[in-house]
Parts: C-alpha cells; sequence; structure tokens
C-alpha cells in the first residue's frame, strides 16, 4: 500500500482550476487517510459554493489512483478559514493595505503598484480604442482575445468600457469572479479571464459616476485581480476620448493601442481622434484595425457596403500599419449576442481567419522594442 508521503507527492501536481498553484502550495489539502487501499482525501475549497468542486475532485481521483495498491478513492470538501484566505491572497496578490509609490506621474499614491506598469514585466498590454460607438470595438477585443489564446497565449480581458460593458456576455461568462479575502478571481472562457463592471452591476443599470470614482474602479481592475502574469492584457475601452482613457494612460504606460473603425470616411476621421490622443498622452499607436470592411453575398461577391478606404487612409495618416479588415458576417453578430465568439465557433469563417491573422501580427510581426528613461517615459518605439 502507497504511504502518506507517498499519496501527499502523487497529489502534489493537482492544481486548483481557478487559481493554477498546487492545492499542496495553497495550503488546501487537509488531510490523507490510507486503510487497506481505500484513501480518504479532505480539500478545503476557497468558498463553499465553488463551481470547480467536481473537476478538483476528479483531477484527485485521478492523481490517487494512478498509485499500486489503491483500489478506492473519496475525496471530501471543506473551506479554508478566513486566515486561510488571507494567506492565500498574501501569496498571490501581495497586501493590498501596501502604499505603491508614484513614478512620476504615471504611478498612483495610493493601493498597490500596478504590476503591468513595471517596465520588467512581461504582459503586453493591447488598448482597443475607437473614436465613436458602434464600430463594433467590442466584438473586436473579444474576438481578438480569443484567437490570441487559441495561439496558445495566456490572455486576460479589462472591460474598461465601464458604462457600455459588454465583455461578460460576448464570452458566454455567466459566473461572478471568485472572491479571496480582498481579491478577485476572474471567471474564465474560452481561454481568457475577464473582468468587468457587468460583474458588479445589473445590464439595466445605469452608471453614473464621476471621473474620480471611474478611475478608481480601474485602479482595482488592475490591482486587487489575479492576473497570473498573462502574456496579453485586452482593454476594451469606451469611445471616444473621456477620463477613462486618460486614467489608463497613467496607469499603463507600456500599453500599445489599436484604433479600430469603419470603412467610410467619417468613421475614420472621427477614429483619428482616438488616435490623435494616444498621442497626447504618450502611447504608441500601433496600428489600425478596420471592421464592417465588407459583406461576401451568397453570389460570392464582396459588397463594401460602408465604402471602402478609411482604414487605409487612417493608417497610411498615422505611418502605422493597416493590421486587418474584418467583414460583414452574421455568424459574427450572433456569436457576441449569445456569448459564443465566431473564432471559437466557427473557426473556417471569413471573419474567424481574419482575426486569426490579425492575431498572428499582432503576436509575430508587431512585437514592440521599447526603451526607458528613469522616469519610465518611452524614449523609443519601433
Amino acid at each position: 500500500m502507497p504511504t502518506e508521503a507517498e499519496i501527499i507527492e502523487a497529489i502534489r501536481p493537482v492544481q486548483d482550476p481557478e487559481l493554477r498553484r498546487s492545492i499542496l502550495d495553497l495550503g488546501m489539502l487537509k488531510e490523507v487517510v490510507e486503510a487497506d487501499g481505500a484513501v480518504r482525501v479532505m480539500v478545503a475549497l476557497t468558498s463553499a459554493g465553488s463551481p470547480f468542486k467536481g473537476e478538483l475532485s476528479n483531477r484527485v481521483t485521478e492523481a490517487v489512483e494512478a498509485l499500486p495498491g489503491v483500489k478506492v478513492v473519496q475525496v471530501d470538501f471543506t473551506v479554508l478559514s478566513k486566515e486561510e484566505l488571507a494567506a492565500i491572497r498574501q501569496r498571490l496578490n501581495g497586501n493590498p493595505a501596501a502604499t505603491a509609490g508614484t513614478h512620476q506621474g504615471h504611478g498612483h499614491a495610493e493601493g498597490r503598484a500596478i504590476p503591468f506598469a513595471d517596465p520588467s514585466n512581461k504582459t503586453r498590454v493591447l488598448l482597443i480604442a475607437s473614436g465613436k460607438g458602434g464600430v463594433g470595438k467590442s466584438s473586436v477585443s473579444t474576438n481578438l482575445a480569443v484567437a490570441l489564446a487559441q495561439r496558445g497565449r495566456s490572455v486576460a480581458i479589462v472591460d474598461a468600457d465601464v458604462w457600455g460593458f459588454s465583455i461578460p456576455k460576448m464570452l458566454g461568462i455567466t459566473n461572478d469572479p471568485t472572491v479571496i479575502d480582498s481579491m478577485l478571481v476572474p471567471p474564465e472562457a474560452y481561454g481568457v479571464r475577464c473582468i468587468s463592471m457587468g460583474f458588479f452591476a445589473d445590464e439595466d443599470q445605469a452608471v453614473i459616476w464621476r471621473g474620480p470614482m471611474l478611475h478608481k474602479a480601474l485602479e482595482q481592475f488592475l490591482t486587487d485581480v489575479f492576473w497570473d502574469d498573462p502574456d496579453y492584457l485586452i482593454l476594451d475601452l469606451p469611445p471616444g476620448t473621456g477620463d477613462v482613457s486618460l486614467s489608463i494612460s497613467q496607469f499603463l504606460p507600456r500599453a500599445e493601442v489599436f484604433v479600430v473603425t469603419t470603412p467610410q470616411p467619417a468613421a475614420q476621421r472621427v477614429a483619428q481622434r482616438a488616435a490623435a490622443m494616444a498621442d497626447k498622452v504618450h502611447l504608441p499607436v500601433r496600428g489600425i484595425i478596420e471592421n464592417m470592411a465588407w459583406f461576401t453575398g451568397d453570389d460570392g461577391v464582396r459588397y463594401q457596403i460602408f465604402g471602402s478606404g478609411g482604414g487605409q487612409e487612417l493608417a497610411d495618416r498615422l505611418g502605422v500599419p493597416l493590421v486587418g479588415q474584418i467583414p460583414l458576417l452574421n455568424d459574427l453578430r450572433e456569436g457576441s449576442d449569445e456569448g459564443r465568439p465566431v473564432v471559437a465557433t466557427s473557426p473556417d469563417s471569413e471573419a474567424s481567419q481574419a482575426f486569426a491573422a490579425i492575431a498572428e501580427r499582432i503576436d509575430v510581426e508587431l512585437v514592440p522594442t521599447r526603451r526607458y528613461n528613469a522616469g519610465l517615459t518611452m524614449v523609443a518605439d519601433s
């Protein structure tokens, strides 16, 4: 029969599905008892209603059953204490009472430092911006995030459109973030972790906040959430050039901006304002994404319903690439409404192939090289 130590070692690789850490390292394994090939394991959950109880039970059972001599495995559950949850939060996300210094205008005076502002942080921060609403910016953000995840990247998304939050619905996420002490663990769908005002406000509730409240909410999205160092953090910005965009530029001085527009000249003229704001706050515009570029009819002909050339004209004017053009597709619209991103549900569609190409270009061709001076101000970006 396996010893208790052998059983524990077999369980060591088992990770909590949410936190992606060994349940031994997190202090979640509470008891192991073996008698005549029957093994009983006690695991403490982060919450009594954890939706991952079944998955965790299966992982532990499979790990222990692989040991010679084990005939049956029973997994029981309890709940971590407040003190244990605080210890996990401290280990994973630091102390919420810690005070961070201000980096010459790029930091904030209260709360923990934003990890994504650190020049040594590996995460690429992509801001998806638009000059006005109605250009499909959120569906672009959602499908781009999933397309990057399909490339094997670790991806997270912040729904920074505080008034028009829609990302959880587009990803089909229905469960709220898990709260561990004062740390939020974002729910995940299609390989993308997500945080949004939509988790804290009803769909029919108006978020009527002034600048300071928006500023604080966005700060908490970046510091009080366990993002776990993703390869990409995508922010779906609200349209226009208001308080949220200003706050983001302060919080994330290393961010890259991609502007979404539609083909008509009037739209690209408005989109240019979003690019102009990025320049004012010293964030590089890395490229233009043209949405609703054409509609392919049953006859195989491309119909340019909203005109043509606006995306390329804006890219040429700004001296950046037109990263891609996304066609109008009914599956794209339906997928956004139903929480089934088209790149996941219809990978061979024209729109999905466009998103895959955009994700590849961002991931491979448009990798930035940066230099920073002592004040964390960007000196060059190519």
